[in-house]
């Protein structure tokens, strides 16, 4: 192929080490970014004579127009370097997980006195224990309820010393042992805490040997009413377990990979197994992945998943073997802190783990590619009923959530082409209006959005949650800002009525839509999206609200030393009587003293 002089000159000067190179298009678009041992090899084997390329591959040189390298210290530099790269600049010819979430764990802080569980969704070195991941969340909320059923560990928020006046609801119902007053040492919790961390670990031979033993224990001191409690605890940790029982494997924790296709399509699911235990699973889903090979999407996968807070496994097992498997093994054990191995199993226990992830991976390609045909039938159905020139790729709804005119906001929700584009996703304060006037909070969102700054594809359909009247709010809105020609339409049910409505500009009375519909179930979808956004906005900042105390505004005083002043003395009179040698434990120097007791002696009454 022939090269632009500029293109050539840089293949010709390519640096002799390890690095990242950035393949960029005519438009200076980053298309591609990859790493080498050796960048001069591995770059100029895309612009040789005669190479074997995939048809996706020939496709990315013809329109590569620019290269851009950086060198780093060692291979395993470049590997982080490109993986934080792709994440941050998602290049359309690689291989890129649609998926920016944290993933929950389960923190044990074993190091404090009375060590509770919290659910977290960034892995710190801290001393604590972390469980998970658990994909999805409603895996390690079913973790949570036995947990709490099962051992009784303390879940509340105060400081436990022994010293509190009286013990909780959980106390009276068996789910907690009130250390909080002194009714359970802090030995005695410590053997609760490691129940549950073999119930966690899956050790559950360990721990129903020693839970045996203990109700027989307690059967032979005649103290029957223990004797059965415990026996009700076995019994109900022997059916979790079971239930989540995959393989009778080493026991050690393991992430599995597997890959199904069917035509262009692709699905890789990822099983987290934790001491033989199921614990969740990842879905990754490519409607046209055909030109990409197994070895890059798996490759792929590991770098972007494990790019994350989240810890690595101890063992993990993939369906093919990567070229620059010791590489990735140096990674993932840098970052969970002990050594980490990737296995292709070819028989056993471990191959069965493979051929499971492969069968979860068939069943989510079938879903995917159903919901997909559902999906297009709605978009034509949309097109045919709105009499809109092509069928809707991208669709954004807008919301308006308050409580009777108070911390009034707005969300806005993006489906693009079947999937909700997270990403996009949008939150707005109500600046210009007061009051409940959703109609005129409407107008002004809508404006904000589609103002030409804004920095957001365009539409291919705006849709309203409200009627005829939160309409023409929001089209009076894009009259203001020169926007006229987005179709926009509202989505409102009649007062005791199921049917849902369209409204359409220009016309007084709706479109009545079908309830069996794969359109109706469509809007209603991203309608109830972008109400379930703009609740919990709203709620988030009615909470802060109500949280705010006298302590807010003053000079030294921020988030985090309003909250440890409040936890430490309970409430603001507390905080006004305390002596300066307390004050100055909880972490405040004379100013800010003085300025506490300004504020709160200016706030009480005489």
């Amino acid at each position: 192929m022939l090269l632009s002089p500029d293109l050539q000159s840089k293949l010709d000067h390519l640096p002799d080490q390890p690095g990242v190179y950035l393949m960029k298009s005519a438009r200076g678009e980053i298309i591609y970014i990859g790493k080498a041992r050796v960048l001069t090899d591995r770059v100029r084997t895309y612009f040789l004579k005669g190479s074997d390329h995939t048809p996706k591959t020939s496709v990315l040189v013809g329109q590569v127009a620019d290269i851009e390298t950086i060198v780093t210290r060692s291979e395993l530099e470049a590997l982080i370097l490109e993986s934080n790269l792709i994440k941050q600049h998602r290049p359309r010819f690689n291989v890129v997980l649609r998926d920016d979430k944290q993933y929950p764990y389960l923190r044990l802080p074993v190091k404090e006195d009375f060590p509770r569980l919290s659910i977290v969704r960034r892995v710190q070195k801290d001393g604590a224990l972390y469980y998970g991941p658990y994909v999805p969340t409603g895996a390690m909320r079913e973790t949570l309820k036995v947990i709490r059923k099962v051992f009784p560990l303390a879940t509340c928020e105060i400081e436990i010393n022994g010293r509190a006046d009286r013990a909780c609801l959980e106390f009276e119902i068996k789910r907690c042992m009130a250390p909080c007053i002194g009714n359970q040492t802090k030995e005695d919790y410590h053997q609760i805490v490691k129940q549950v961390r073999m119930f966690l670990e899956g050790r559950d031979t360990e721990l129903l040997d020693g839970l045996r033993a203990k109700m027989h224990a307690a059967a032979e001191q005649e103290d029957f009413e223990e004797a059965a409690r415990v026996r009700d605890r076995i019994v109900k940790i022997d059916r979790t377990l079971e239930r989540q029982r995959v393989a009778q494997t080493s026991g050690i924790d393991q992430d599995v990979v597997g890959i199904a296709r069917q035509g262009p399509a692709v699905d890789l699911q990822m099983l987290f197994v934790r001491g033989g235990l199921l614990i969740g699973r990842k879905d990754f889903f490519w409607p046209e992945g055909a030109d990409t090979t197994d070895v890059e999407l798996v490759r792929s996968a590991i770098e972007q998943f494990y790019n994350k807070d989240g810890l690595p496994p101890k063992e993990l097992l993939i369906p093919v073997a990567l070229e620059d498997t010791p590489l990735i093994e140096d990674w993932l054990s840098q970052k969970k802190g002990e050594s980490v191995r990737v296995v292709t199993p070819e028989r056993g226990a471990k191959h069965q783990l493979l051929r499971l992830a492969e069968e979860n991976a068939g069943a989510a390609i079938a879903d995917h590619l159903r919901d997909q045909e559902i999906d297009r039938q709605a978009v034509e159905e949309l097109k045919r009923l709105l009499r809109l020139p092509l069928a809707p790729r991208r669709i954004e709804c807008f919301d308006i959530s308050n409580t009777m005119g108070d911390q009034s906001v707005a969300s806005m929700v993006v489906w693009d082409e079947g999937q909700a584009k997270k990403a996009d996703y949008r939150k707005y304060r109500i600046k210009t209006v007061e009051g409940a006037n959703d109609f005129a909070s409407m107008q002004e969102v809508v404006a904000r959005r589609y103002h030409s700054s804004q920095e957001l594809p365009l539409p291919d359909l705006v849709m309203i949650d409200g009627g005829l009247g939160q309409l023409m709010a929001a089209i009076e809105g894009l009259r203001t800002i020169g926007r006229s020609e987005l179709t926009m339409i509202g989505l409102a049910k009649a007062r005791g009525e199921k049917e849902e409505r369209v409204f359409l500009p220009g016309r007084k009375n709706p479109v009545l839509l079908n309830p069996s519909s794969p359109a109706t179930h469509l809007l209603q979808r991203i309608r109830d999206e972008a109400h379930r956004f703009a609740i919990t906005y709203h709620r988030k900042l009615r909470g802060k609200a109500l949280v705010a105390s006298e302590l807010d505004g003053i000079i030294g005083i921020g988030t985090i030393r309003r909250n440890r002043l409040l936890k430490t003395f309970g409430n603001l009179d507390k905080i006004a009587e305390a002596t300066d040698d307390q004050l100055r434990e909880a972490g405040l120097d004379a100013k800010t003293m003085e300025e506490v007791r300004k504020a709160l002696s200016s706030a009480r009454p005489l």
